[in-house]
């Protein structure tokens, strides 16, 4: 018999999961929301975006603690074990793994893993988000600003190291490409009065997004090798508004041996026009 209550955000709470049947609409759907038009995408292969179900860890919220003022996506990890395809079945399982405190705000961790219809399993995430504490005096007016990543404690160094380097072209991340990829439903992602509302002065682009493009930016370096066992660990340091122009950049460090291959392990890190460093770790994927 468990004591732990229904409404509780405890470890090991199994939080659902969803059937998808893979489409060329979808795939298409996605390619607008984020701006990636790789090629390989069109291809007769019918490979998809690795990152394609990147909003099932929220397609519902019961996970999330229940002060939702001024809650930010702070981490994500990605292991991707095999390519999605165009008319393929997939299912998706998920379950909070962890929650912990750092600094004045609490984390929750919900692990989404996703299956190939055989049961081979296709990718695992991990999804950190953040909460104001519940014993802080209430924050009234805007919780976090423009301001905020200019601070000195908010610069980050990356991809000062030798290596080779590769990036995407910049990319204006619209109020159109926000409703798309956050949307239909208004919220804080793709409404400036819903951004308000939680204690913003912007729309905060959905983290994800910065994600994907670093997804994009491994996809279209290493091809199938990204899909193929390609991992992601990032941490989502600043925040990007509505209408900021972003580029994602890499940078190779080390290639080491897997088996009959190559692994290139890369510092990668997703940037405003300004130099402003928004989301930032490691990735890596096999060589092909």
């Amino acid at each position: 018999m468990s004591n732990l209550d229904a409404d509780e955000r405890y470890v090991g709470r199994d939080t659902g999961g969803t059937e998808y049947f893979i489409t060329r609409d979808l795939v298409e759907r996605y390619m607008a929301a984020t701006g990636d038009d790789n090629p390989l995408y069109a291809g007769q292969e019918g490979i998809a975006p690795a990152l394609l179900l990147y909003n099932e860890v929220f397609r519902n919220l019961d996970w999330y603690l229940p002060n939702i003022y001024g809650n930010l996506h702070a981490r994500q990890e990605w292991d991707i074990f095999a390519p999605i395809r165009v008319g393929e079945a997939l299912r998706s399982a998920s379950v909070i793994v962890d929650r912990y405190e750092k600094r004045d705000r609490e984390y929750v961790v919900k692990e989404v893993l996703v299956f190939g219809q055989s049961g081979r399993l296709v990718s695992r995430s991990r999804t950190h988000q953040s909460f104001m504490r519940q014993d802080q005096p209430k924050v009234e007016g805007v919780v976090i600003d423009r301001t905020r990543e200019k601070a000195l404690g908010r610069v980050f160094k990356i991809g000062e190291r030798d290596g080779e380097r590769f990036e995407t072209s910049p990319r204006k991340l619209t109020e159109a490409m926000c409703m798309a990829f956050s949307g239909p439903r208004l919220n804080y992602h793709n409404n400036r009065e819903k951004a308000v509302e939680l204690g913003f002065p912007e729309i905060v682009v959905q983290g994800m997004l910065s994600v994907c493009m670093l997804g994009e930016l491994m996809t279209r370096r290493f091809g199938v090798g990204f899909m193929h066992g390609g991992r992601l660990n990032l941490s989502l340091v600043n925040i990007l508004w509505g209408n900021d122009v972003a580029s994602a950049r890499g940078l190779i460090v080390e290639r080491r041996t897997e088996g009959k291959r190559k692994r290139a392990e890369c510092e990668v890190w997703c940037e405003k026009a300004d130099g402003v460093k928004v989301t930032l770790g490691t990735a890596s994927a096999i060589e092909l």
